[in-house]
């Protein structure tokens, strides 16, 4: 991962990929997951994302993962809440009620530091790796929570015309790196309006991904 980008991103305030509302494309497909209330989420490579007050308001739990501590700070202050702080070795945790954010590189994460989860939420962590990155994400989502069913939001669009992030990673990437694991179903497509960064046409697909 290219921490020093991300960080740089973070400590500029460039975070231009950081929403000002819950994503509309997890309000609409939530329920796809079907999951009763008190589950916990994974959201890899989370950010300050308003998406979390959204599920810890609709009564799920989260634990995250984030490269950037600033980024973790103004999370817990978006949510005021004050959060309790533990070193954990390479990693630091940022926990309070129904919520605990891990701040560190995410491939310093293992399974028994995370704790069991119900589903992963994955809307900007995929796409924000470069393609040498990718199958080895997956494959750590995969073990880190023993192949917990997914929401996975992805960009399409001619990586010839911009470079990422948002990277592309279509269909076929998708399938090529999950379809072992999991049977994956599309629910929507839709254009970004005006285009990736306002330069070029690109689709947000929004996947379930349901273990074999």
């Amino acid at each position: 991962m290219e921490k020093a980008f991300w960080l740089e991103k973070w400590q500029k305030m460039e975070i231009g990929f950081h929403n000002a509302e819950a994503h509309p494309l997890l309000v609409k497909h939530f329920d796809a997951l079907n999951l009763p209330k008190g589950s916990r989420l994974f959201l890899p490579l989370c950010g300050k994302t308003l998406d979390i007050g959204w599920l810890l308001g609709n009564g799920y739990q989260v634990a995250g993962a984030e490269l950037s501590e600033t980024a973790v700070v103004q999370l817990f202050e978006q949510l005021q809440v004050a959060p309790t702080v533990d070193e954990l070795g390479e990693l630091k945790r940022y926990s309070a009620d129904g919520i605990d954010i891990f701040v560190g590189d995410i491939f310093q994460l293992d399974t028994d530091t995370l704790g069991e989860v119900d589903a992963i939420y994955d809307r900007a962590a995929l796409v924000a790796l470069p393609e040498s990155m990718r199958a080895r994400y997956a494959q750590l989502l995969i073990a880190l929570t023993t192949t917990a069913q997914q929401l996975l939001i992805t960009f399409d669009y001619d990586q010839s015309q911009i470079a990422g992030p948002p990277f592309c990673v279509d269909s076929d990437e998708v399938k090529a790196l999950y379809s072992e694991n999991y049977t994956l179903s599309l629910l929507q497509e839709v254009n970004v309006p005006g285009g990736l960064k306002g330069k070029c046409p690109a689709q947000e697909q929004v996947w379930r991904l349901q273990p074999r």
